[in-house]
């Protein structure tokens, strides 16, 4: 019997400030696929005591260096590199 999948998550900017890390190794719960869009929910469970919950609202996703235009389509099956991209403002 194997361990169940897990997924690396990479933090930049204000997600790097809030989780206090720039990346995590996540396991996936229950070994099956993860909607990508229950990943926030599941990153803010694991660091309640921060922004991080809001941080997500605002950001993006990318899947193994790739943006992802819609994250209802991409399911995680483990071994993917996630990346939160948190929005920029410059000046």
């Amino acid at each position: 019997m194997s361990l169940n999948p897990s997924i690396t998550v990479l933090y930049f900017a204000a997600a790097s400030s809030a989780t206090k890390t720039s990346s995590e190794t996540i396991p996936l719960p229950g070994g099956d696929p993860l909607p990508l869009t229950q990943l926030g929910a599941l990153l803010a469970a694991r660091h309640p005591a921060t922004n991080l919950g809001e941080v997500l609202k605002t950001s993006q996703w990318s899947v193994d260096a790739e943006m992802v235009e819609d994250p209802a389509e991409v399911f995680l099956k483990g071994g993917e590199e996630v990346a939160v991209i948190c929005p920029v403002s410059g000046g």
